[in-house]
């Protein structure tokens, strides 16, 4: 069985965080936040999302969730990416993209 740790989602939020405002433009549809997650992402990051079972996916919600909720601005009122989504709520929305992104990724090659 293959066990996994998330320690680094915890970097990856710090990283995005004080990046996100000077380089990155949010995503405006689902297809283009599963695609720009995959451009940041580690190898190594993808390989564990990838190999998570669905039902533990719910434990990205405080680490990726927060990351995307965040430099995706899916708090700004108006925010394309969330009617995209096909949710008014930030927290669904993150959810809605993390689900994507684990759908995409079987299909990934590095």
């Amino acid at each position: 069985m293959h066990t996994f740790s998330l320690k680094g989602f915890r970097i990856l939020t710090k990283i995005w965080t004080s990046l996100f405002g000077h380089i990155l433009t949010p995503p405006e549809t689902l297809a283009g936040a599963v695609e720009m997650l995959l451009s940041l992402l580690s190898v190594e990051e993808k390989f564990e999302i990838a190999v998570m079972p669905k039902d533990k996916l719910f434990d990205l919600h405080f680490g990726l969730g927060l990351a995307i909720r965040n430099a995706f601005r899916l708090n700004e009122p108006g925010s394309k990416l969330l009617a995209s989504c096909g949710t008014s709520h930030p927290d669904d929305a993150s959810w809605v993209i993390i689900s994507a992104l684990w759908r995409a990724l079987p299909t990934w090659e590095p």
